[in-house]
Formats: structure tokens, C-alpha cells, sequence
């Protein structure tokens, strides 16, 4: 005579594929990634009210994604500040962060954080003619995109941009990388 348990009960945390939340995190953090300052103004109101405000995110997924046309992804938490606002403001910028940067990829990653206006307040930057987003100076890069597509991935949005502008400002020093949860020079 066959008999069948009852199934036990799968922790929260781990998926139907077998996987808990803790490895596939663990297994991601063993991947070295280049961090950038995703930014985009968030226009004011009403014409004559206050003026908008500029926002701020780290993002350490992202990538080039063409050549032709020149398009680049982002990975944004579903419902984050930054994905509702780029789900109503098309244009917005990216600062590749240079491993001098890492106070500003710390600041704007900080979960409860302060206004963004006071974040912006002490670093360089000037406002990108094509997007109207701060792109950072010192930054190895700078790139003004528009959104091109908005893709539902699990509890991300991703976020293809066609590039408007590319700009090298700075060839000093190298990238900023994160790596096994840190921030890290590479060399």
C-alpha cells in the first residue's frame, strides 16, 4: 500500500526552482559591476508653482545594450522613486561613476535618505542640455537618454533608453566597482 506525505511547507525564501533568496544573492554578489548615478528631473507641478526637483539613484545594473541605435538598460526596484518617475519623465541621465566617486554612489543609495536637493548640494554637476538631469562632474562618463521601452521583470523594471548624448569629460582614474556587497577600486 502506497502512502503520500504531506508536502512540507517551502520557506519563504526559497523558490519553487529550489533557490533561496540568500544564494542567488550570495551567487550575484561574486559579480563585479561597474556603478553609475542614474538621475532625472522631475518637472514642477503647476507652471507657476515651485520648481521640480532632481533625483538620484546608484544602479549598478546597468549596460550597453546597441550600437545601432545606441541604446542602454537599467535596472530600477519595481515602485522605487526613480521607476515611477522615469514611468512619467522620459529623458534622464547616467554618470559613470569614477572610483574617486564612491561617497556619491554611497549617498544616493541609502535607503530612508534625506531629500535629494541637500544629497546634490555639495557635489559638482552641470544640467544636461538634452535631458535637463544633473550629470556628475568627475564622472569617466556621461550619457543623456530618452526612454525608448519599460519591461516588468519580476520585482524590477527595466528601463531601455535610447542615448541622446555621450560625453568623456574625465579620463583620470579608473571605474568604481562594486563587488561582494562593496564598493571597490579595481588594481
Amino acid at each position: 500500500m502506497l502512502t503520500t506525505s504531506p508536502a512540507l511547507p517551502v520557506p519563504a525564501s526559497v523558490h519553487a526552482e529550489g533557490v533561496s533568496n540568500d544564494e542567488f544573492r550570495a551567487a550575484m554578489t561574486r559579480l563585479a559591476a561597474g556603478v553609475v548615478l542614474v538621475t532625472a528631473h522631475e518637472p514642477a507641478l503647476a507652471p507657476d508653482g515651485p520648481r521640480g526637483e532632481d533625483v538620484g539613484m546608484t544602479a549598478t545594473a546597468f549596460m550597453s545594450v546597441s550600437l545601432e541605435p545606441p541604446l542602454v538598460l537599467v535596472s530600477l526596484r519595481e515602485g522605487s522613486r526613480m521607476d515611477d518617475l522615469l514611468d512619467e519623465q522620459p529623458l534622464w541621465g547616467v554618470s559613470v561613476l569614477a572610483e574617486s566617486q564612491r561617497h556619491i554612489a554611497g549617498r544616493f543609495s541609502m535607503k530612508g535618505r534625506i531629500s535629494d536637493r541637500l544629497l546634490f548640494e555639495d557635489i559638482p554637476y552641470v544640467r544636461g542640455e538634452a535631458s535637463g538631469a544633473l550629470l556628475m562632474g568627475g564622472a569617466l562618463a556621461t550619457l543623456e537618454c530618452s526612454t525608448e521601452q519599460r519591461i516588468a521583470a519580476g520585482d524590477h523594471t527595466l528601463v531601455v533608453g535610447r542615448v541622446l548624448t555621450a560625453r568623456v569629460p574625465s579620463a583620470d582614474g579608473g571605474p568604481l566597482t562594486y563587488f561582494k556587497g562593496r564598493y571597490r577600486q579595481l588594481g
